[in-house]
């Protein structure tokens, strides 16, 4: 078999064969690899005839380009439109109504609008949206009026309210978004709320939802809404009031009690709305109208879903019975007529969650933030949940995304999310792309993008291998990062792009160009063993001392992460010496930074509050336009939230913080870090 022929098929299906590592170093994908990639990826390719056909497909497809619904442009730029004769009439309905008409020029193209916006354009038989985007997204300076801007990084599941039942929700989230914005914050950042499996417990963490258009519906303070008396109506008549006391006293979220309590309160709660007075049913009723179909699918999903399992079936709809597999199918819509009452269910969830998120937003930027919430947009949603089931030819359901061996993981990563099909979303007007980026800034001031560098290229994985099995798979990066452009100035919304990893050449300058900030590290900025001094750190990226994937600061400092490390059995203990030398060297290191910095005296050096000031003067007093200080250093935390790798000793995405919202930022010393923070923010300087 022809090497060269396999590798001629790997690069037109968008695989790249040649690749450069973290350290620099050039890889190459392997025949094997790439072979059961291709076949992953719909490209027979086991003999030569079979490799001939797979190129001799693809090579016909390119050869007979068809024009896809929506053509991301930009302002200033020629539409293209294939197929179209110079001189064709058009006529374009611009989203705000109007409408222009006219003849294509002599090259068959047409000037786009000079109005942002998706607008609708007819030549002869064609009907296609132009998404016109401006150059670049909003900046820090654009929203909150000031170069210089900070605020905070918190685990929404971690937060605690009085009456919350043992887990994090929104009216929690409104008191620190409330009290952050009172010290000066413009931002709080949180992590992802994507819908969960609402019949798998156990499947928490939030970076692999079942989907990243709708939200977890645990997260919800209905009273909110409902009000304080329905809700304690509905707690009496559950009997759930021990259960929710017990709930809240614990340190670690238990992820199954708290759901089982909550959904059934959810219940009660909607068998109640619709025996009431029906004073909110209009706003349930818009809700669910604007949700429209993506909406309903998702809710029969979840009865789908959770019916599976109850009658002992498999949970991932690629292994029901074939008429269940396609939304649209009969059986499916028959199933949902059926069960209703529990659609109803999960819709009534979603309306709920939604509202709160809304409310606190409009808490934050009322409280005077010029950002406000900034979403978590997950790198993908798990290949078994619903927005792959009603997806399906957007995503790619036979491979997994995740990472190379790199600098956070010498082994590689496999995240078991899915991708999107970078052929599916051209051909679906990146439909699925745009339904994502609105529904996660529907209630947000800025998101978050997860491993930013997926919008250019994903490390994909065969359903069932290992990360050393991928390969990179090439995305239309342009065309997103218009979209992205598109959104953020429509949504009046910052965006970053976690660059955190293997990153391609040029793609940071980039994201720079249109405004895309990228985030740098305190633990990360090293170079040739000394930390880079704050005022050489980039004005085009956030600054933060660390990650939801990473220790604290004064966790760091104690060595808690090798600890841990240990005790999970992801490092070996003949490592552990040379790990505790590596780590005293970068303590020494950065305290010596913090003392050339003037942020630390000689004799503050082994005191770990000093250090944990200093740290956060440090970022502070870069020109980065964005500083975010995660939670577990603004209130002084030794634990980290996730401990990345196998296995389940380490308690991830179950810590919750030791006071309520509304106290967290009152305690003394959690007030002079953050007062520290405003201060160097407002000195600090672009160099």
């Amino acid at each position: 078999m022809s090497d060269a022929l396999l590798a001629e098929l790997s690069a037109a299906a968008g695989i790249a064969v040649d690749w450069v590592d973290a350290n620099g170093r050039p890889q190459r994908v392997t025949p094997e690899a790439q072979r059961r990639l291709l076949e992953s990826l719909g490209y027979p390719a086991q003999s030569p005839q079979q490799i001939q056909a797979s190129l001799g497909a693809l090579r016909h497809a390119a050869d007979q380009p068809q024009q896809s619904p929506l053509l991301p442009l930009e302002l200033g730029s020629v539409a293209a439109i294939a197929g179209q004769k110079a001189d064709a009439a058009y006529k374009l309905t611009r989203e705000d109504g109007q409408i222009l008409t006219g003849r294509l020029n002599s090259d068959g193209g047409l000037p786009v609008p000079d109005v942002p916006g998706y607008h609708l354009l007819e030549v002869g038989d064609v009907r296609l949206t132009l998404a016109v985007a401006p150059p670049n997204c909003r900046s820090v300076q654009d929203l909150c009026g000031k170069p210089h801007a900070w605020g905070l990084t918190t685990q929404l599941y971690g937060l605690r309210r009085h009456g919350d039942g043992g887990l994090g929700d929104t009216r929690a989230l409104e008191d620190l978004a409330r009290h952050a914005a009172n010290l000066g914050a413009d931002a709080l950042a949180i992590s992802p709320v994507h819908a969960m499996f609402g019949a798998a417990p156990d499947r928490y963490s939030p970076y692999s939802p079942s989907s990243r258009l709708f939200f977890n519906v645990l997260h919800a303070a209905p009273a909110n809404l409902l009000g304080s008396d329905a809700v304690a109506r509905a707690v009496a008549a559950c009997g759930l009031q021990e259960e929710m006391a017990r709930l809240e006293r614990l340190d670690l979220i238990d992820w199954p009690g708290v759901t089982a309590t909550r959904q059934r309160l959810l219940s009660q709660l909607y068998r109640d709305f619709r025996e009431g007075d029906g004073a909110l049913l209009g706003d349930f009723t818009a809700f669910c109208d604007v949700g429209g179909d993506a909406l309903l699918q998702h809710c029969r999903f979840e009865a789908l879903h959770g019916h599976m399992l109850r009658s002992g079936q498999s949970g991932d709809w690629r292994n029901w019975p074939e008429t269940l597999r396609d939304p649209r199918n009969p059986e499916v819509i028959r199933f949902a007529a059926e069960h209703a009452d529990e659609v109803g269910l999960h819709a009534f969830g979603q309306w709920l969650i939604a509202r709160g998120l809304e409310s606190a937003q409009t808490v934050a930027s009322g409280s005077g933030m010029g950002i406000g919430l900034i979403a978590d947009l997950a790198v993908g949603a798990d290949v078994a949940g619903s927005q792959a089931w009603t997806r399906q030819d957007e995503l790619l359901p036979e491979v997994t995304v995740g990472a190379p061996p790199d600098i956070l993981n010498r082994n590689g990563q496999n995240w078991g999310v899915s991708a999107f099909s970078p052929e599916g979303l051209r051909r679906h007007g990146f439909r699925a792309f745009i339904e994502m980026l609105q529904a996660n800034l529907a209630h947000a001031g800025g998101v978050r993008i997860d491993h930013v560098m997926g919008l250019q290229r994903l490390w994909v994985i065969p359903q069932g291998g290992e990360p050393q099995d991928g390969a990179y798979l090439r995305y239309p990066l342009h065309d997103m990062l218009r979209l992205l452009a598109l959104e953020s100035h429509r949504h009046r919304a910052l965006i970053i792009g976690e660059d955190l990893g293997t990153v391609p050449e040029g793609l940071r300058e980039e994201l720079a160009r249109r405004n895309i900030l990228g985030m740098r590290v305190l633990l990360f900025e090293q170079q040739d063993g000394r930390f880079i001094a704050p005022r050489h750190w980039p004005r085009d990226a956030l600054a933060t001392t660390a990650t939801h994937d990473l220790p604290s600061l004064k966790g760091w400092f104690a060595g808690h992460d090798i600890d841990w490390r240990l005790r999970a059995g992801h490092s070996r203990p003949e490592q552990e010496q040379d790990d505790r030398a590596e780590r005293r060297r970068e303590t020494d290191a950065l305290r010596q930074a913090m003392h050339d910095a003037d942020l630390l005296q000689a004799d503050q050096k082994d005191d770990a509050e000093q250090a944990l000031q200093a740290g956060i003067a440090y970022i502070g007093s870069t020109p980065a336009p964005l500083v975010l200080l995660p939670l577990e250093d603004t209130v002084g935390l030794d634990q980290q939230p996730n401990l990345p790798g196998p296995g389940d000793d380490h308690p991830n995405w179950r810590r919750r913080y030791e006071l309520p919202a509304r106290e967290l930022l009152e305690q003394p010393a959690t007030l002079q870090r953050l007062e520290l923070l405003a201060k160097v923010r407002k000195e600090a300087v672009d160099d």
